[in-house]
């Protein structure tokens, strides 16, 4: 029998992360995670059903998703050759890493902000820069830049809607930031559906500008599909590092067949977004709790002390939403992604309880 210290062979850069943290109940109400809180609706199951009856699942899927892109390209109207997709747009933000980056390089991105840039990075041995955001959870071009160019960042990544402030910066400050940044700009534009705000009618004018975009957060979280747009000589270069068959055949029919018959999920949307108007308007009514504005399908809000301890409370009722007290930005801070009108009342009624 082999026996060795395999803790003496896993690389230092992985020895020094953590893991990314996906708290879960079994039971209850979660408002964690950003999900679409609806259940996909009969004619969509039906539609994904008949599919399926006669998909040969003992075949490789389609390697360039071309019936997917080509219903991306009929909503965005961007060409199919400017499309790559993603096992969620994850692998796209590692792709684009490794393809501008050898180990040792700088990428960037304001702070706070989505969790996986860092995680991804560090885990490629690369190096992270960060630019604290202001009171307002926005940033200021000029600063970014100088601070861009004095550490060399070959990447810098801006999530719009931001993950998880849930608000869109300022459209100038972006704009100046793509017209002077001397690197690849990305726009992780996952939230798009809640905030309907985009810089896609600006990738034609600038060849440093990407584009991500999700469908996990409209209803397919199961079935991780992201996409990029990207400029074109820049797409057989990300291909040579996706994988394989990195999207499968029920992805690719599902997310296809959800972009044909959008209206089944824009109701949905226009819900979530009715909900979360509702909820910042009660939660602005609570003396002890700020509520930033959100152009996403979560709220970030701060409790006046304590915020762990609401967090456990909450989850002992049934009720699960993202405690963020551990970034030293976001003391006592917690985020709700937006439910059904059920969901949220039991949110707002546990949430006044414990917070008297």
């Amino acid at each position: 029998m082999s026996r060795i210290n395999l803790t003496d062979l896993i690389s230092e850069k992985v020895k020094n992360l953590k893991a990314y943290q996906v708290e879960d109940v079994k039971e209850g109400i979660k408002l964690h995670a950003n999900e679409n809180p609806y259940p996909t609706s009969p004619e969509f199951t039906k539609i994904i059903l008949d599919y399926l009856k006669n998909l040969d699942l003992n075949r490789y899927p389609d390697p360039d998703c071309k019936n997917l892109k080509k219903a991306i390209s009929n909503i965005i109207k961007s060409p199919t050759n400017q499309l790559i997709i993603g096992n969620g747009s994850d692998e796209l933000i590692q792709n684009l890493m490794q393809v501008f980056c050898d180990e040792g390089d700088t990428v960037a991105f304001p702070d706070p902000t989505f969790a996986m840039y860092y995680i991804i990075a560090k885990g490629m041995g690369l190096k992270v820069e960060t630019y604290p955001l202001n009171n307002e959870w926005d940033f200021n071009a000029k600063q970014l830049l100088k601070h861009l160019h004095s550490n060399k960042a070959r990447l810098v990544f801006i999530s719009y809607p931001n993950n998880p402030t849930g608000n869109c910066f300022s459209r100038k400050e972006i704009q100046e930031l793509i017209e002077s940044y001397q690197g690849i700009v990305v726009l992780d534009e996952a939230y798009y559906d809640f905030s309907g705000l985009t810089f896609l009618d600006q990738m034609q004018d600038h060849n440093n500008l990407v584009i991500l975009r999700s469908l996990s957060k409209i209803g397919l979280a199961g079935l991780r599909v992201g996409y990029g747009i990207f400029p074109r000589e820049l797409v057989d270069e990300i291909n040579k590092v996706r994988m394989p068959y990195n999207s499968n055949s029920i992805s690719q029919i599902a997310a296809a067949e959800l972009l044909k018959n959008f209206s089944l999920v824009q109701n949905q949307i226009d819900s979530i977004k009715n909900e979360r108007d509702r909820l910042l308007k009660e939660l602005s009514k609570m003396k002890s709790i700020t509520a930033f504005p959100s152009d996403s399908n979560f709220i970030l809000f701060k409790v006046a002390n304590n915020g762990e301890k609401l967090f456990y409370d909450l989850m002992e009722n049934g009720v699960l939403i993202r405690n963020l007290g551990s970034h030293p930005m976001l003391n006592n801070c917690l985020r709700v992604t937006i439910g059904t009108k059920y969901e949220n009342d039991q949110f707002l009624e546990l949430l006044t309880q414990a917070s008297q």
